[in-house]
């Protein structure tokens, strides 16, 4: 009976506590992931915010002796770990690192031998009491303005002309702050997939601003617009294929003092101009 009672609460914890993985992979003697995987890992992370990481190993191709590999191994978690944790995935109390040098059942494509991954599960989020319905209505109209307009700038871009000047309405910002509202990161994400996808464009970012009429005040805009060129920087875009400049409130696409809330969203606006192509 005893023997029974084990073997269904042994049950009972798998199906309640089902382990995932992702795989980030590296090019040769890297410790941060390569571009690839950088956008897949991001936007796993932006999919998965009730997940919780429960063990990361980390690989290297046969290349160099144990001891070298396993300490790049090690540097591989460490740069994985940094990341999930900037973007606030909780990680478990018990986490398990874990380096390979050579002790592991290597793939005959050495590429496929470079890399971490990442074990982790679905927690259950508690239930709030109380939800601010406007606000969730209000994070959800974004989201799907940020997802039509993600599925649309491919083919802007392909069309455009050198010269020619892109419009990205759906990166939003905190009030007064260059701090950028999470919904809108898809974006930043959709554009560096389309440098990747052209590696001979160049581009100069542009920021604007609403509300205020004091036309030598770019300060703001200024740090938007660079926050934009180190996130694209961060991921491996290299930096003489990008510029950016803050314009205030300068250029508005309706004029001071904007009239509703509609205006002074269009007003405050990030544009690409291409550059070359």
């Amino acid at each position: 009976m005893k023997v029974f009672q084990f073997g269904l609460l042994l049950l009972c914890s798998f199906l309640g506590f089902s382990q995932n993985k992702i795989e980030v992979f590296f090019d040769f003697n890297k410790d941060m992931p390569n571009p690839i995987s950088m956008v897949k890992l991001n936007q796993w992370i932006a999919a998965h915010k009730s997940v919780e990481i429960t063990e990361i190993l980390g690989y290297c191709d046969s290349v160099d002796d144990s001891r070298y590999n396993k300490d790049l191994a090690m540097r591989r978690i460490n740069s994985v770990l940094k990341i999930v944790k900037r973007d606030s995935v909780k990680v478990s109390d018990k986490l398990v690192l874990k380096p390979f040098g050579k002790d592991f059942q290597y793939s005959k494509i050495q590429e496929e031998n470079r890399k971490v991954t990442i074990y982790y599960h679905q927690i259950k989020e508690e239930k709030t009491i109380e939800v601010n319905k406007e606000k969730e209505d209000k994070v959800e109209r974004a989201s799907d303005l940020v997802a039509k307009e993600k599925s649309e700038l491919a083919q802007k871009f392909k069309k455009a002309k050198k010269g020619d000047l892109i419009r990205i309405n759906n990166i939003n910002f905190q009030f007064n702050s260059e701090r950028m509202m999470a919904e809108s990161e898809p974006l930043l994400l959709e554009l560096l997939q389309i440098l990747y996808d052209n590696p001979k464009l160049k581009i100069a970012i542009h920021g604007h601003i609403c509300c205020n009429p004091n036309g030598m005040d770019t300060k703001l805009s200024y740090r938007r617009a660079l926050v934009i060129f180190k996130y694209l920087t961060k991921f491996d875009i290299e930096m003489n294929r990008l510029s950016y400049k803050g314009f205030g409130s300068n250029d508005p696409i309706y004029k001071l003092p904007e009239r509703n809330e509609a205006e002074r969203k269009a007003n405050r606006r990030v544009e690409i101009l291409i550059v070359d192509k």
